[in-house]
């Protein structure tokens, strides 16, 4: 594959986990218990981004209160647009992208609150269509069951069909607002979807004319193959997991290759990997940090939660021995498709310990700890070696881990010439690239 040109910056989301991607985050000294249900924090989270000249934020959600691991720290809780809306109201640039699931809300519903974001932030929001794996989140909103995996994406293909068309609905010319001729709108300007499909029926129009940025910005988070061919149609962006650069490069052609034959150009579609960032002035630093969080969480613990992510019972793990079966099986049955499979090709290429998998990847991407060099070597070599075009940042507290990462990793990427300086593109389309 070739190299990347010079003008070619990478982008760069942090992910805001309930108090940070580490699972001990919320026991830190520097952590903050009710930091969850804090909106002071999440805006403190993003003015610091904004300094950064990060991308975005991204807020990732859940449907349902995980009862078996609640005991164990914070889960999301207030709405995501609720805590974007808070955070636009703070900063100026920086992006607001926020999970919201196809299978459970109402398309009409979906497309004016995204859009509504997106004009309250003067075009910086986006959307990240889920289409929600866990089972018992169906039962909040009837007594139906989850729908099988194919239903959902084909529901998600007709759902995210009417939402653009919600957002495309009023023609850049439709609002006149001439006070003088008392003329509103041009109602032959606005199209209603009118839409009668195999799963929705949605007729009318939002009452909303296009944002500053067109529409809000689409993102995707897709590892099946049904999730990457969604993307690939769709998406302006897409985040998945990945543990090896072998890997990523793999799924960053492929995702290319399925845009291409969607009619459209590679570029169109950014591929951001999620990667866990812990980084210190020294690599010493920052290992010790990470240890003195690894030594909060007992080893049953992370084995606990390792092997619910895989779905392989946490009595067939040991820490120092490899896992004992092989994924080929777990990778048609999971629902955490992207994450199995990133482990998966981290097992095939290394077979390590348990205890290492976890280490490098066990909360489900790939884990970077060292000084301000090593971690811009690795995001260099992953961009340059077209494994990503940039990263959806995982921090493992807040808000001081991301404090480290923007005064310490950001400008040796800025030296480098990998990422920009200031913020040149007033909208978060524009900034991908597809405004």
């Amino acid at each position: 594959m070739s190299r990347r040109s010079e003008d070619e910056k990478l982008h760069l989301n942090v992910n805001i986990l309930p108090s940070g991607s580490h699972p001990a985050a919320w026991r830190s000294p520097t952590g903050r218990p009710h930091g969850f249900i804090d909106i002071a924090l999440y805006q403190e989270i993003g003015r610091i981004a904004e300094r950064g000249k990060l991308d975005a934020v991204f807020l990732a959600d859940t449907l349902a209160l995980p009862v078996d691991s609640i005991c164990d720290g914070p889960t999301w809780s207030l709405d995501p647009v609720v805590i974007l809306s808070s955070i636009a109201a703070v900063t100026e640039h920086v992006g607001l992208i926020g999970s919201a699931s196809a299978t459970f809300l109402p398309p009409w519903t979906l497309a004016r609150t995204f859009l509504s974001l997106d004009h309250a932030s003067s075009g910086r929001a986006g959307w990240n269509l889920v289409t929600s794996s866990d089972p018992t989140s169906a039962f909040n909103f009837s007594a139906d069951p989850l729908p099988p995996k194919a239903l959902r994406y084909e529901q998600a293909a007709e759902y995210v069909e009417i939402v653009k068309a919600l957002w495309d609905g009023w023609a850049e010319d439709a609002l006149i607002a001439d006070v003088e001729s008392g003329v509103f709108a041009d109602p032959g300007r606005i199209e209603a979807p009118n839409h009668a499909g195999a799963h929705y029926a949605v007729a009318g129009a939002l009452a909303l004319p296009r944002s500053s940025q067109g529409r809000p910005l689409l993102v995707q988070a897709g590892g099946s193959p049904e999730g990457r061919d969604l993307a690939a149609r769709h998406a302006d962006a897409l985040f998945n997991a990945q543990l090896t650069l072998a890997g990523a490069q793999r799924y960053y052609c492929d995702i290319k290759k399925r845009a291409e034959a969607h009619g459209r150009r590679g570029a169109d579609i950014a591929v951001l990997p999620g990667v866990e960032i812990t980084v210190g002035e020294t690599a010493a630093e920052a290992w010790a940090r990470k240890n003195a969080l690894d030594e909060l969480i007992p080893r049953d613990v992370r084995i606990r939660h390792f092997a619910a992510h895989v779905g392989i019972p946490a009595e067939r793990l040991q820490w120092d021995e490899p896992v004992p079966i092989e994924f080929d099986d777990l990778l048609t049955s999971s629902n955490m498709f992207g994450f199995v499979s990133a482990v998966n090709d981290l097992n095939v290429e290394e077979r390590p310990a348990v205890g290492e998998l976890i280490r490098r990847g066990g909360a489900g991407h790939r884990t970077l700890i060292g000084s301000p060099t090593e971690v811009a070597d690795s995001l260099e070599e992953w961009f340059e070696e077209r494994g990503a075009d940039g990263f959806n940042v995982n921090i493992d507290v807040f808000p001081d881990g991301l404090e480290r990462f923007v005064a310490l990793a950001v400008p040796e990427l800025q030296r480098r010439g990998l990422f920009r300086r200031e913020y040149d593109e007033p909208t978060l389309r524009q900034r991908y690239g597809v405004g």
